[in-house]
C-alpha cells in the first residue's frame, strides 16, 4: 500500500511536470521565492535597526509599501483581464523589482525610501498574482479538469516554500557577510533572473487562447458585496495581518526578548518550508477528494492555535517544532485558498487573484500598522495575543462564508457545459 500511495504521487508529479509551460513558471515561481525569502524575514531589522525608524515609523513606511503594491497591481488586474498579456505585465513589474532593490541597496533615507516602496515595488507587487493567474489561463489551455487544479495549484506554491527552506538561513548568512546592502544586490539579481527567464522562455498567452465567459463586467464592489465573497475575504484579511505581525514580530521577539541571533532568526523561517513540500503534495492530493472548504478551516484553526502555542515560548529552540504547525497552515491557506477563491469569480481570473491578494495585502497593511503602534505601547511577548485573537476571528468569518459558498459540483458541471 505504501508503495503504490508513493508511486501514485510520483504519477501525479510528473503529469503536473508535463503541462505545457508550467517547467518554466516553477523555476519563476521558485526564483521569486528565493527573492522574497532573502528580505522579508529581516525587513524589520532593516527597518528598525539598519535605518534608525522607530516602531510607528516602521509601521507607517511598511503601509505605504503595501499601499502602493495594492494601488498599483489593482489596476494592473484590469488590464490583465482585458487589453493587456500577462507577460507584459510580468516583465513590467520584474524590471521594476530589478531597480527597486538597487535602490533599496543604497538608499538609506525614510522619504525616499518610502517613495522607492510605494511607485517602484508596487509595480512589482503585480508579478505573483499575474503568474498565479497566467497558471490559472495555462491549465485551461491544456484543458485540465478543474478537479485537478487545487493539487496543480499546490505543487505550483510547493516551489515558492521550496525557495523558503534555503533563503531565510542563506540571506541571515548573506546579512552577516555583506550586510543588506550586499543582501538587496542579491534580491535584485534575482529579480533580473526572472525577468530574462519570463522574456526569453515563457510564452504570451492571447486572448483566443484562453476560453472568456462573456459576461457583463462587474466592478470589484459589486463582487465584495456577495454575502460569501465578503465573509471569506474578511477571514482572509484577518488571518493575514495576523500572519504579518507575526512576521515582523519574530525578528525582535527572538533578538531582544528571547536574546537569540540573527542566524536564529533565519533558522526559525526556514523550518517551516522544510515541511510544507511533502505537506503540500498530500493536501494538493486531498484536495482534489475532500471538500476544500473542510480543508481551509483547518488551515485557519491550525493557524490560531499555532499563534497560541508560540505566546508561551520561552528559548529560541522552542521555536522549532511549532514550525510544523506554521508549515500545515500555510500548505494549506497558501495554496488551497487561491484557487479555491478564483472559484468565487470563474468569469475574471485576474480579478479574483488580485482581490484575494490584495486583500491580505490590505490585512497586512493593517498588521504593519497594528505591530508599529502596539510594540511601541506593550512588549514584543504582548503583542502576540493580539494576533492570536485576530485568526481565532478569521476562523469565525471563515464559518460563515462557508454558508453560502459556491456549490463544487454545479462549477464542475458549469464547466463541462462550457467546454
Amino acid at each position: 500500500m505504501k508503495n503504490k500511495a508513493i508511486t501514485a504521487a510520483r504519477e501525479r508529479v510528473l503529469f503536473v511536470w508535463k503541462i505545457p509551460s508550467f517547467p518554466v513558471l516553477f523555476l519563476i515561481n521558485f526564483i521569486l521565492g528565493l527573492s522574497s525569502s532573502f528580505f522579508a524575514p529581516f525587513s524589520s531589522l532593516f527597518g528598525i535597526d539598519e535605518v534608525g525608524m522607530s516602531n510607528v515609523g516602521f509601521g507607517i513606511f511598511m503601509t505605504i509599501t503595501a499601499l502602493g503594491g495594492v494601488t498599483i497591481s489593482s489596476y494592473v488586474a484590469k488590464l490583465s483581464d482585458t487589453s493587456l498579456s500577462r507577460k507584459k505585465i510580468m516583465v513590467l513589474a520584474t524590471f521594476a523589482g530589478i531597480v527597486g532593490y538597487t535602490l533599496y541597496a543604497y538608499l538609506r533615507n525614510y522619504y525616499t525610501l518610502a517613495l522607492t516602496g510605494f511607485f517602484i515595488l508596487g509595480v512589482t507587487g503585480a508579478a505573483v498574482p499575474q503568474l498565479w493567474a497566467y497558471a490559472r489561463d495555462a491549465l485551461k489551455q491544456a484543458n485540465i479538469p478543474s478537479t485537478d487544479t487545487p493539487f496543480i495549484m499546490n505543487i505550483f506554491r510547493m516551489f515558492f516554500a521550496l525557495a523558503w527552506t534555503v533563503g531565510p538561513a542563506l540571506g541571515a548568512w548573506l546579512l552577516q557577510l555583506i550586510g543588506f546592502k550586499g543582501l538587496f544586490l542579491f534580491v535584485a539579481s534575482g529579480y533580473l533572473l526572472v525577468f530574462l527567464t519570463i522574456t526569453f522562455l515563457l510564452k504570451d498567452l492571447s486572448a483566443q487562447q484562453v476560453t472568456i465567459v462573456k459576461t457583463p463586467p462587474l466592478s470589484v464592489g459589486k463582487y465584495v458585496k456577495r454575502p460569501q465573497i465578503f465573509a471569506f475575504l474578511a477571514a482572509a484579511f484577518l488571518l493575514s495581518s495576523a500572519t504579518s505581525i507575526h512576521m515582523l514580530n519574530v525578528p525582535q521577539f527572538v533578538t531582544k526578548v528571547l536574546h537569540g541571533t540573527e542566524m536564529d532568526v533565519g533558522m526559525v523561517f526556514s523550518v517551516p518550508p522544510v515541511f510544507e513540500v511533502p505537506l503540500m503534495i498530500l493536501i494538493g492530493i486531498w484536495a482534489t477528494k475532500i471538500d476544500n472548504g473542510k480543508l481551509i478551516k483547518i488551515g485557519f484553526g491550525t493557524a490560531f492555535v499555532y499563534f497560541l502555542l508560540f505566546s508561551f515560548v520561552k528559548e529560541p529552540w522552542q521555536i522549532y517544532p511549532l514550525q510544523l504547525l506554521s508549515a500545515a497552515q500555510v500548505s494549506i491557506t497558501g495554496g488551497i485558498a487561491i484557487s479555491y477563491f478564483q472559484d468565487f469569480i470563474p468569469e475574471a481570473q485576474g480579478t479574483a487573484t488580485t482581490l484575494y491578494m490584495n486583500t491580505t495585502s490590505i490585512g497586512s497593511t493593517l498588521g504593519f500598522l497594528l505591530f508599529g503602534i502596539i510594540s511601541e505601547i506593550f512588549s514584543y511577548g504582548t503583542l502576540i495575543i493580539f494576533y492570536t485573537i485576530f485568526a481565532g476571528a478569521g476562523l469565525l468569518f471563515l464559518i460563515l462564508a462557508e454558508k453560502n459558498r459556491p456549490n463544487p459540483a454545479a462549477l464542475a458541471a458549469n464547466e463541462r457545459t462550457t467546454n
